[in-house]
């Protein structure tokens, strides 16, 4: 094949399937009002099963509905039948994929589900199989052609079930009210979960990691600080320990630009007062972002009395994922 022949046999393939997923539009009707139903008012968990191809996009469907706020597992159909049909209870609901309807280790599932009462929905691409006459609920995701053109491998079909599945979720998602709160919840090591989640004292630099110098310290000294902490900065803090300003490296460097005579120096003659500072409850996210707007790399967090308990880094929410790098 030519690089033109190629390009083009990869934009029929796509073209195949965007149409697959258009045609599906008029799938969603009554049939599919009564399974957001269904699975709304599911009181135990959303049980998925397919074989082969689409086993796989039952997993598929399982990781969505599982993190947009529907409790679902998988069931190996061969496996349900030799023990692990046990995991189902009555108060499930059970979703059977299918692009033929003629699936024989469903077909012999369907039995055995019917006989613990739970209810089922079909999703198939054919409706004249006994997946519309033996479920509650048929789905279709008939598709006119597979990209495939040996009519072989599943590719509109298992693409349009996919596309069923999201649909399915992302309404149960809508009819739940599931917030970007709930979203974090369930998404904790995410970066949208850490920044809906993470608070400041979670990710601070505390206790004798937080660079403190006081006022009448020697700029020696301030160097030592600054260096043996590695953050950058320190702050500067009065007797009492409360804080009166900061000194970052770039103001070492501003300041050997202009003198070489710095023994007689402290850290009150070069500080910068009135810093930017934060309490530990606020968000990760808002550390993150008052940093930018101010064009800084380190915020200070203080107490209700104004003494520094902890430092965050522009790299530490980095490394978080917080924001790209």
């Amino acid at each position: 094949m030519t690089n033109e022949e190629i390009k083009n046999k990869g934009k029929e393939v796509i073209q195949i399937e965007t149409r697959a997923v258009s045609d599906l539009i008029e799938s969603i009707g009554d049939e599919f009002v009564k399974a957001v139903n269904v699975l709304f008012e599911c009181k135990g968990r959303v049980v998925l099963t397919g074989m082969g191809k689409s086993g796989l996009i039952a997993r598929k469907i399982v990781a969505t509905l599982n993190s947009t706020g529907t409790a679902s597992i998988y069931l190996h159909p061969s496996d349900a039948l030799h023990g692990d049909l046990g995991m189902v209870r009555k108060e499930d609901v059970v979703i059977l994929i299918s692009k033929s309807g003629a699936t024989e280790e469903l077909a012999n599932l369907i039995p055995m589900l019917k006989r613990l009462g739970v209810k089922l929905i079909a999703m198939g691409g054919s409706r004249n199989s006994r997946f519309q006459s033996e479920c509650d609920i048929f789905l279709d995701i008939s598709v006119k052609e597979e990209a495939c053109p040996l009519d072989l491998a599943p590719t509109s079909s298992t693409t349009a079930a996919l596309v069923m599945g999201d649909a399915l979720a992302v309404v149960l998602l809508q009819m739940r009210e599931f917030t970007e709160e709930d979203f974090a919840v369930l998404h904790p090591g995410g970066s949208l979960g850490k920044r809906l989640s993470l608070s400041i004292k979670e990710i601070m630099h505390k206790d004798d990691k937080v660079p403190v110098v006081k006022e009448e310290t020697s700029i020696k000294d301030v160097i030592f600080e600054i260096t043996s902490k590695r953050l950058g900065t320190t702050t500067v803090v009065d007797r009492e320990g409360i804080l009166k300003g900061v000194i970052t490296d770039g103001d070492l460097r501003r300041l050997l630009e202009r003198t070489l005579d710095i023994k007689d120096l402290k850290a009150k003659d070069i500080m910068t007062k009135n810093p930017k500072v934060m309490r530990d409850h606020y968000l990760a996210s808002f550390a993150l972002q008052t940093m930018e707007n101010y064009k800084i790399t380190t915020l200070i967090i203080t107490d209700s009395g104004n003494k520094p308990v902890g430092i965050i880094h522009l790299h530490d929410l980095v490394n978080l994922g917080l924001r790209q790098r």
